[in-house]
């Protein structure tokens, strides 16, 4: 049966010669240009990987928190706006100190002498912490400091000790209830955050840290904006060297092991390589920044390319076998396994085109380049296999001889598939409704997941960051800011009577919101003096201010003095908790605008633009999948002429995509932004092992050749390949459980899962519904499709 089946295949590129239409419409023989002249396109190629190479270099790492959020919508032009008038949480370095002996004398100290010490390093602004705290201004004088140069001793420290605990700036705000965790908000220069030198910055804290409190006892960790996207910076990069060097291990050793040849390992594994190189090289040049979603762009270009590369090689090798010389093997490969490879990375374009659907600039900018590197790994690997292969491999009679007797590995992958084959034939019109009924019930289970999204899902969580920020969570009621906008109308000032009490019945109002703590305003500031200083007046208000740090005073009033800003933290829950927090505080808010027309007042803050995009965001790319399934389906049967392909293509891929979700599901998970963009993207990449089997059934589908035997002969010679590639590119794409970012991870595994479920669709999805269906119509080909 298998020698048959290489004798037919045969068959079939003789017969090719002549005139057939092809389901690529021709755009297949693209790679038959560089063959042509192979050592000059080879010269072409090194200029290019130079190019490439330059190109790299000018990659940047976009490390933004709200870059997911990054659009041209109202809510995050208004974020953005905050951000530029009250610089402060993006560029804030939050030091959590915490420990039982925290208040202690010898520890206070010391402390005391880390923020002294933390205020000279370079890049920073200023500096908040317990240590600012003043006491109430006399009539006339400064205010003097809360904290004494020389702190008392025996039971003068110890009442002193409750006088900062219950002293109202610090306490819950920078200082604990109990007394057992400080907060030091060190406020960075804008300039340091946005380049390299952050890294030096963050490095000179950690050691201050080493230096100053290392025998204290005490546990000191970095948060923070600055400090996440550092992490992020390191992440990312760690991660690209470890994607790119276990990815092309793992080509090259399962390529190696059942191809037996260095020329086919190189043929097979080189051009996803080389395909790699190209695309990040033009995204360079075109200027895309690195990020946690285009981090994963080399396994994707690995998966989009290798499927194709693996599958125009074992065709070559089949063809060397049976007797062809070089030339003709891998010009006839490209010819029969061509046009499906223009297919299946067609089919990846449209999967890249629907999340241009997404409100996120981010996103999109993922869709446009995986847009990209798709057609550059179109064209590397149609022209650099053929070419690979004419060069490298020697004594085609010699190879033909050898392993026509011995071809252990591959002919116990064909002798599976030929298992698996018969008896999904057997029994077509059984297997076929199981599978409806089966993908009906996982469809109905992936339509109950519901949007899941929390920042620290976008900061490496093996870190220190996200550790901090639990801490502040429990502590201080949260490390993530949500800041109400308070914008005065013309005609009114900072401190006027009406702006007084609008800040005041705002800030009352953010005080009494269920789940937002820690507020400060400048309201917080007149409470104090009316109660410690007995004056409520204008002029001891703007005294106090007047006295206070510049970078302390940006943190609420803004340089014109026509704005300010409450700020209050909430904890780092999913947006679904949070959601009903910042709707619920806007609606509460309507009294006050009300009561002060004329007024601005906005809810915003990265914590309320993820709660309120977030869900919406991903509910409209789950819908562009929905979309996808249609478009996908539709383009494989007008590129097939067949309705019949259409049809039997929507059952084996929406089935990686329903069991993943129905995975996701049992583990207690949503739908978050990785999972659907993986799942978007496998559905396009998954439809490789279809398309590849509908290509060769196709051709094997010939007058006077019963359904079943085209069935499983077209099983038997692609197989092999979708098999092996899919380990190849399951592996490929898990190596991101390495990594520290937990949506990368999610992304990597979730890949990969849906990439081994779309070859097991493939094998028992496929094959009877295709033969079910050919049976029901009589035939595969559209009628405008020559019989082969």
């Amino acid at each position: 049966m298998l020698e048959k089946h290489s004798e037919s295949e045969v068959h079939v590129d003789k017969v090719e010669q002549g005139p057939t239409s092809s389901i690529a419409f021709g755009l297949e023989r693209i790679g038959l240009i560089a063959v042509r002249a192979p050592i000059v396109s080879c010269i072409v190629l090194l200029f290019l990987i130079v190019g490439a190479v330059f190109g790299i270099h000018r990659i940047k790492i976009d490390d933004s928190l709200s870059q997911l959020f990054r659009s041209d919508t109202r809510e995050f032009k208004q974020y953005e706006e905050v951000t530029k008038k009250f610089p402060a949480e993006e560029f804030d370095v939050l030091v959590v100190v915490e420990g039982k002996t925290l208040l202690a004398r010898n520890n206070l100290e010391k402390l005391r002498d880390f923020v002294t010490d933390m205020q000279l390093v370079e890049g920073t602004r200023g500096l908040v912490s317990l240590f600012s705290a003043r006491q109430a201004p006399a009539p006339g004088k400064l205010p003097a400091a809360l904290f004494p140069p020389e702190l008392p001793e025996g039971a003068a420290y110890d009442k002193f000790i409750e006088t900062v605990k219950n002293n109202e700036i610090i306490r819950g705000k920078l200082l604990s209830e109990d007394g057992t965790l400080a907060l030091i908000v060190l406020s960075l220069d804008p300039e340091v955050v946005a380049s390299s030198k952050l890294t030096k910055t963050v490095a000179d804290i950690r050691g201050l840290m080493k230096e100053d409190l290392s025998d204290t006892g005490l546990n000191v960790q970095l948060s923070g904006v600055p400090v996440m996207q550092l992490e992020i910076r390191n992440a990312v990069e760690r991660d690209g060297l470890t994607y790119n060097i276990l990815g092309i291990l793992a080509g090259c050793v399962i390529a190696i092991i059942f191809f037996r040849k260095i020329s086919f390992m190189v043929a097979a594994a080189f051009p996803p390589m080389i395909a790699i190189l190209l695309a990040l090289g033009a995204l360079g040049w075109a200027n895309f920044n690195l990020n946690m979603f285009l981090n994963v762009m080399t396994p994707l270009i690995m998966v989009i390319s290798f499927s194709d590369s693996m599958q125009l090689t074992f065709a070559a090798r089949d063809r060397l076998i049976a007797g062809q010389d070089k030339f003709t093997a891998f010009k006839n490969a490209v010819l029969v396994v061509g046009p499906a490879c223009v297919l299946t990375h067609g089919t990846a374009g449209i999967s890249f085109i629907a999340l241009q659907f997404s409100n996120s600039d981010l996103i999109r900018k993922f869709g446009e380049a995986g847009l990209a590197a798709t057609i550059i790994a179109l064209i590397a690997v149609l022209s650099l296999v053929p070419v690979f292969g004419v060069l490298l491999v020697r004594n085609e009679k010699t190879f033909a001889v050898k392993f026509q007797s011995a071809d252990a590995g591959v002919q116990a992958l064909r002798n599976f598939c030929y298992w698996i084959a018969v008896r999904m034939v057997g029994r077509p019109g059984l297997f076929s409704l199981i599978a409806v009924l089966f993908v009906g019930g996982l469809g109905i289970i992936y339509a109950n997941l519901e949007p899941r999204y929390r920042l620290a899902d976008q900061v490496p969580d093996k870190r220190q960051a996200v550790a901090a920020s639990d801490r502040l969570d429990a502590k201080l009621t949260g490390a993530n800011p949500v800041n109400v906008l308070v914008q005065f109308p013309k005609g009114e000032t900072l401190y006027s009577p009406e702006t007084l009490q609008t800040i005041a019945d705002v800030h009352a109002t953010v005080e009494k919101a269920a789940g937002v703590g820690n507020v400060w305003s400048l309201e917080t500031l007149r409470r104090w003096l009316a109660e410690k200083a007995g004056s409520a007046d204008v002029a001891t208000l703007k005294e106090y201010v007047s006295v206070i740090p510049e970078h302390l005073v940006r943190r609420f009033i803004d340089a014109e003095q026509d704005a300010v800003v409450v700020a209050g933290r909430v904890p780092d829950k999913d947006s679904s908790q949070l959601l009903p927090i910042v709707d619920k505080l806007d609606t509460e808010l309507d009294a006050v605008r009300k009561k002060h027309p004329g007024y601005e007042i906005a809810v915003t803050g990265l914590a309320a633009i993820a709660a309120r995009n977030s869900a919406s965001m991903i509910e409209k790319l789950n819908r562009g999948l929905t979309v996808e399934f249609a478009l996908v389906a539709i383009f494989i049967g007008l590129a097939f002429r067949s309705w019949v392909v259409m049809f039997a293509c929507i059952l084996p891929g929406i089935f990686p995509v329903v069991m993943s979700g129905t995975v996701l599901w049992a583990m207690g998970e949503g739908l978050q932004f990785a999972s659907v963009v993986a799942l978007t993207v496998s559905f396009g990449l998954g439809l490789s092992a279809t398309i590849h089997f509908l290509n060769r059934l196709r051709l094997e589908s010939k007058p006077g050749v019963g359904s079943a035997l085209a069935v499983e002969r077209a099983t038997v010679l692609v197989g092999p390949a979708l098999i092996l590639t899919t380990v190849v590119l399951a592996c490929g794409l898990v190596v991101t459980v390495f990594s520290d970012l937990p949506s990368l991870r999610l992304f990597g595994w979730l890949s990969a899962f849906s990439m081994v479920m779309a070859l097991v669709a493939d094998l028992f999805i496929l094959r009877p519904t295709a033969m079910w269906l050919i049976n029901l119509h009589g035939k595969l080909q559209g009628p405008d499709k020559p019989a082969i």
